[in-house]
């Protein structure tokens, strides 16, 4: 079984080992076709602290960490000016 990856921006690195991701999802809406957006946001455990506010990240799905955090970071993408 594949394990989901998601890609979004760090929108929160103020807890320890940990960052907040927001996940953008575009569709068409089902009955007026205009592209609609929602965004999502994912705890995700970063080991490392290396991940700063405004880096784009890949994220997978893991086991469980905490509570609220089942995902961690893959990779980070492109990292933001600083």
């Amino acid at each position: 079984m594949a394990t989901k990856e998601r890609l979004g921006v760090v929108v929160s690195d103020k807890m320890d080992k940990t960052i907040v991701v927001a996940v953008e999802n575009r569709f068409p809406h089902p009955v007026y076709k205009k592209t609609v957006s929602r965004t999502k946001r994912y705890k995700v455990h970063d080991e490392t602290d290396r991940c700063h506010v405004g880096d784009r990240v890949l994220i997978s799905e893991t086991r469980p960490v905490s509570r609220h955090k089942t995902w961690t970071v893959a990779e980070i993408i492109s990292s933001a000016k600083r």
